[in-house]
C-alpha cells in the first residue's frame, strides 16, 4: 500500500470504508421497503388542499351537492389507503415478528387521536 499513487490510495480507501458500511449497515429486504413504501404513502398535496377545502365548505354549510360527491370521493379514496396502510403495517409486524403497536412505535406512527 506505500507503494500506490495517492490517488489509488485513495480510492482504495474509500472502497474499504463502503464495503465496512454495508457490512454494519442494517439493510431492509425488498419486502420491507416495499411496505414502508406503503405505510408511508401520503396524499398529494393538491388532494389534501382539496379535502380541506371541502371540510371547510361542509363546516359552513356553503357545499353544493356536487362538492359533497367529491368529499365522499376523496374520503372513500383516504379509507381505501388507510386500509392499504394497514395491511401493510401487519404484514411488515409478522415479517419482523412482532405486533403492530411495536411496530408502529418503533416508526414513530401514532394513532388517530379519534381511534
Amino acid at each position: 500500500m506505500e507503494r500506490l499513487p495517492q490517488e489509488a490510495l485513495e480510492t482504495f480507501v474509500a472502497q474499504i470504508v463502503a464495503l465496512r458500511a454495508l457490512r454494519t449497515a442494517p439493510h431492509l429486504s425488498q419486502d420491507e421497503t416495499a411496505l414502508l413504501l406503503q405505510i408511508n404513502a401520503a396524499l398529494s398535496p393538491d388532494v389534501q388542499r382539496r379535502f380541506n377545502e371541502l371540510i371547510a365548505k361542509r363546516q359552513t354549510a356553503t357545499m353544493s351537492p356536487a362538492e359533497l360527491t367529491e368529499l365522499i370521493q376523496i374520503t372513500d379514496a383516504i379509507e381505501q389507503r388507510d386500509v392499504q396502510r394497514l395491511a401493510a403495517l401487519i404484514a411488515l409486524a409478522q415479517l419482523r415478528q412482532t405486533t403492530v403497536p411495536v411496530v408502529m412505535d418503533r416508526l414513530g406512527i401514532r394513532p388517530p387521536a379519534h381511534a
